[in-house]
């Protein structure tokens, strides 16, 4: 379609009418987009949460010691720098608060309705409208849908025979449950990645022992963190451009460290020397360090932050188990080697099922198009966002959006932004209802196989991939994804025509 024409009047005296907008989740990505498109003058918006609180991940999250891995200035919405976090990696009660609390100064949390469980979404030809029905019967119409449920918001429990017999308490770790009490109890944890890295040092001292089954090593390198003082916050407020700096800094570091898993340098083997010599500085068995090397290449999956891990592995109540875990059984775990690890409390750290996007939600789209028939080899979106055949339905943090290392908010910032273009150029009249034609988003799924293909993602198997597609990861730098959605390219959608039965336009 043509390039829509501009004028040069103020964007919200150009506005006729801005579209009903419906957003999925209230986490950093739903809200964000709120944030933009009041502050463009967008305020026909409603964000449906199933949870009772805002927050996404950092609501969910509450086990000892979570935190995030990419330090808070750039772990941040650019327009909402905090000049008070207590420490360089925050922690998970101080992020939740910056989310709460900056939402309710962007005015936006009047628009979040919660416990709210979406179920399905369905495209009208006839109108170009969604109609959105929820688990409680209740339905919302909107003319632009934004699904913003995220990646990691459905925890993964592996499907193992005898789980439903134990006779103990068992729980996910994003579902922690903070009524059981740990103190001398046998404790069986399930997975070694970026959760478990945080609560097993924050429970092992409680326990009376511990069980770890790890199915992979991960790679784990020390975590630069240090608590911020009385004089890093007043330099903050009084000088931002102190706090920018930092922002800036981590930014250029973290793309050098995207960069050197898709291009190599000295990266790679500065942090694989950094790791090894980690190791040996802080497990003193041999025979747990050989069961702690990973047996894939540095990058293939997460690496990992942590100064406590190796220690808390380290200590004579703790075993560390490569075996496979073959069957529940009521007093416990029974591994491929004929051993019952006996335990009163297991915890999954067993992650997310990060490739199911959508998971839960019907999806409907034009002339009865269904979503995960779409995505039944594997999710993919026009540059992470839109799906032919599904008009105006805009997934944030969807394929192909995800990061090896860096911030995420930036990712989520770039996307808020297009999505805010498209939509003033519907309230300004100069689109109707647009779809991404079929040839460009093709063009750009091969593009983005093609290039994950040749990273180093694909040397291995991990929850990036779905079927041997790479369905979560982006394959550049965040400039470049920053770049390509600067500015919408409107000769990439196509406008959906009302069907001649109709009756007219909407």
């Amino acid at each position: 379609m043509p390039e829509p024409t501009t004028s040069s009047s103020p964007r919200s005296a150009r506005h006729r009418r801005s579209p009903r907008i419906l957003v999925i989740g209230a986490g950093f990505g739903g809200l964000g987009l709120a944030m933009a498109l009041r502050r463009a003058g967008h305020d026909r918006v409603t964000i449906l949460e199933r949870a009772d609180d805002v927050g996404g991940v950092w609501r969910d999250n509450t086990y000892p010691q979570a935190a995030c891995d990419v330090p808070s200035s750039l772990y941040s919405w650019s327009f909402a720098p905090q000049p008070t976090w207590s420490r360089r990696y925050s922690q998970q009660p101080d992020i939740l608060s910056y989310i709460r609390r900056t939402a309710e100064e962007e005015g936006v949390l009047a628009a979040v309705r919660t416990g709210v469980e979406v179920t399905a979404a369905t495209f009208d030809d006839a109108t170009r409208v969604w109609h959105v029905d929820t688990a409680s019967g209740e339905r919302f119409e909107a003319e632009v849908l934004v699904p913003a449920v995220g990646q990691l918001s459905q925890p993964s429990i592996p499907s193992i025979p005898g789980a439903e017999a134990f006779a103990g308490t068992a729980f996910h770790s994003a579902r922690w449950r903070h009524d059981v009490d740990l103190t001398g109890k046998r404790v069986a944890v399930v997975g070694t990645g970026a959760s478990a890295i945080q609560f097993v040092p924050g429970i092992v001292d409680d326990v009376g022992a511990m069980t770890v089954f790890q199915r992979s090593a991960p790679y784990v390198v020390p975590k630069p963190d240090r608590a911020y003082t009385g004089l890093h916050h007043r330099a903050f407020e009084r000088w931002p451009a102190t706090q920018q700096v930092g922002r800036r800094l981590t930014r250029s570091l973290s793309e050098w460290f995207n960069r050197s898993f898709e291009q190599g340098g000295v990266l790679q083997p500065v942090l694989r020397a950094t790791w090894q010599a980690t190791l040996w500085a802080q497990v003193r068995d041999a025979d747990l360090r050989e069961r702690l090397v990973p047996d894939y290449p540095l990058g293939c999956k997460r690496v990992l932050f942590s100064n406590d891990w190796y220690p808390a592995l380290d200590r004579d109540h703790v075993d560390v188990v490569t075996d496979d875990i073959v069957e529940v059984r009521p007093e416990g775990l029974l591994t491929a080697d004929g051993r019952l690890h006996e335990a009163d409390v297991i915890i999954w750290g067993t992650g997310f099922a990060a490739t199911r996007f959508l998971d839960g939600i019907d999806v409907t789209g034009r002339e009865g198009l269904d979503l995960h028939d779409v995505w039944a080899d594997g999710a993919r979106a026009h540059l992470g966002l839109a799906v032919p055949g599904f008009p105006q339905l805009f997934v944030m943090y969807g394929p192909n959006t995800n990061l090896g290392g860096s911030s995420i908010i930036q990712m989520l910032e770039a996307q808020a932004s297009w999505i805010v273009q498209v939509v003033d150029a519907i309230a300004e009249g100069r689109v109707g209802c647009v779809d991404v034609r079929a040839d460009v988003a093709g063009a750009y799924d091969a593009e983005m196989q093609e290039r994950l293909g040749e990273s180093i993602w694909s040397a291995c198997t991990s929850w990036y991939t779905d079927g041997g597609r790479i369905t979560t990861n982006w394959p550049g730098l965040v400039a470049e994804y920053e770049q390509r959605l600067a500015r919408v390219d409107f000769d990439e959608l196509v406008e959906v025509a009302v069907p001649a039965t109709a009756g007219g336009a909407l």
